[in-house]
């Protein structure tokens, strides 16, 4: 079997296990989706690195590319029981409204705990994404030159892009649907945090803010930008991964340990940037290091109960 056939054996499997779904299995479909919503929020941790550990990546691809042309011009031509009768609409449904509610439900608390105690809240994703590296680098099959020089790459560019300063940008309608449609792209790139994009972006505060203010507009217009962003990448990304596979994955791996520069818990005090030791061993010093012990064992646990059900993209 050649890489493109390997890589595409998931979504014939995860469109099957769609249609055989009882509520139950939906429901854990929307737990999932929580969990993304929840790594969405902070910025730092990729949804799409939630969506990697917990074995739905393949089918979310898929499912989002599942919007094409045909499907929006039986939408046009009102032909609403033919559009959505091969369309994923239950898997999208139930997946959204985890990431919604994790969203609203987690907004306030996580943004109230980044600014009163930080380190532990960065500790445990730190845990968490170092061991999501490993679950996704089992993922590439051979580990080539043609993987190595990629994976490199893509450490090099996360490290320094999770290191820019945020910029000073305006609040225009226009630049709120750019803002959406590039931060979705890197929300479903494994190791590349949306959130952490529209802090780049200088749209972190706004969209958080409008989201505790229940801003409407401004959110139609950022959900608006994130539908047309995300409608275009995934194309693009499910063609890499059944082209180019293991280079591919070897580039979200790598994205994914250099972001680890941004989780690192423990920062300098003077600028608040530059990542430091702990100097002592003190209580909030040890539950950090037992939050990050957490975090990468809550994967290992994750990526386990996912290998004794023999699924890459489990149905459930």
């Amino acid at each position: 079997m050649d890489q493109a056939q390997a890589s595409s054996v998931s979504a014939p499997a995860a469109q099957a296990a769609g249609r055989a779904r009882s509520l139950i299995d939906y429901f854990w479909v929307t737990a999932r989706g929580f969990c993304m919503g929840a790594a969405d929020v902070v910025p730092g941790v990729s949804g799409g690195t939630m969506a990697f550990i917990l074995g739905i990546y393949d089918e979310l691809i898929n499912a989002i590319h599942a919007v094409n042309l045909p499907f929006i011009r039986r939408l046009i031509g009102l032909r609403w029981r033919e559009a959505f009768a091969a369309f994923p609409w239950r898997f999208l449904l139930a997946l959204g409204m985890g990431i919604g509610l994790a969203i609203f439900i987690l907004a306030r608390p996580l943004s109230h705990a980044l600014q009163t105690s930080p380190a532990l809240v960065w500790a445990f994703f730190f845990g968490l994404v170092l061991a999501s590296v490993l679950v996704v680098r089992k993922r590439v099959r051979r580990w080539t030159p043609a993987t190595i020089g990629p994976a490199l790459a893509a450490i090099a560019g996360a490290y320094v892009l999770v290191g820019l300063t945020p910029a000073e940008t305006p609040n225009e309608a226009w630049f709120i649907f750019v803002s959406g449609a590039i931060a979705i792209c890197a929300m479903i790139l494994p190791g590349i945090s949306g959130s952490f994009i529209l802090v780049l972006l200088g749209k972190y505060q706004h969209v958080l803010g409008a989201v505790t203010r229940a801003d409407v507009i401004t959110l139609a217009i950022f959900v608006a930008g994130c539908a047309t962003g995300i409608v275009a990448f995934a194309r693009v990304l499910r063609w890499l991964l059944r082209r180019y596979h293991d280079p591919t994955v070897a580039v979200l791996a790598g994205f994914m340990l250099g972001s680890l520069r941004k989780v690192w818990p423990w920062k300098d005090a003077v600028d608040g940037q530059a990542n430091v030791l702990p100097q002592a061993l003190t209580p909030e010093v040890a539950l950090a290091l037992a939050l990050m012990v957490a975090g990468a064992a809550l994967v290992i646990v994750i990526d386990l109960l996912a290998a004794r059900r023999g699924a890459v993209a489990p149905a459930a």
